[in-house]
């Protein structure tokens, strides 16, 4: 089995819908988001990756309110299961691919012991798992430093990440994002895999579906 992990430079970055491309573009892949926080608001990444592209997904720990799960958690009274539970749940799942989407950025608390995506990253490779990080970016002014500051917590931590991917690409760029299609990989050292156009999530399945193959530049 192959696990990739999807997570982000910030929240609102396009996570949900590189999540759901590389689902399109995966046969047989399984979705699984292990936290979803805004339940009460209507929040639900597996159903939008689902909606988009009839794969399945699972969505283990819904949390009420718009936060962090830590403290989403602590607010709603109720406890949250460990970065290890969670990367056992993933372990024991059946399937060629398993795509995980994070919550927030890399270092975004999972759970009430302080465990993060990151932490469960490194969790799922001493599995012995084949396991890819994705980094979700952002287009325009301030991308690069994010991006720098996710890839080297990453490689702190003695992960190389596979790949980013800008999640919403403008209808028409400005100077800031034509030079950043340049300099994401070149400052990171880490390849461009796919750059999403703005809007993709308002499509239906059939024109994701079948646009999505087209906006990968590495497979």
């Amino acid at each position: 089995m192959r696990v990739v992990v999807v997570t982000g430079t910030s929240t609102g970055v396009g996570k949900t819908i590189a999540t759901a491309l590389l689902a399109a573009t995966t046969p047989g892949a399984v979705v699984v988001k292990p936290v979803q926080t805004g339940a009460a608001v209507g929040d639900s990444d597996a159903a939008e990756v689902r909606r988009l592209t009839g794969c399945a997904v699972q969505e283990w720990t819904t949390l009420d309110e718009p936060l962090a799960p830590d403290t989403a958690a602590l607010r709603q009274g109720v406890r949250i299961p460990t970065v290890g539970e969670y990367a056992d749940r993933i372990h024991a799942l059946r399937g060629e691919s398993v795509i995980v989407e994070g919550a927030g950025g890399l270092l975004v608390r999972l759970d009430a012991e302080g465990g993060t995506l990151l932490d469960l990253v490194v969790h799922l490779s001493g599995t012995g798992l084949p396991v890819e990080v994705v980094v979700v970016v952002a287009a325009g002014l301030g991308t690069l430093n994010h991006t720098e500051l996710t890839v080297a917590a990453l490689r702190a931590r003695g992960v190389e990440p596979a790949g980013l991917v800008i999640g919403a690409w403008p209808r028409e760029p400005g100077l800031a994002e034509r030079c950043n299609l340049e300099d994401l990989p070149q400052v990171t050292g880490v390849p461009l895999r796919a750059v999403i156009p703005e809007g993709a999530g308002a499509l239906d399945r059939d024109a994701f579906t079948t646009q999505a193959p087209g906006w990968l530049l590495v497979p």
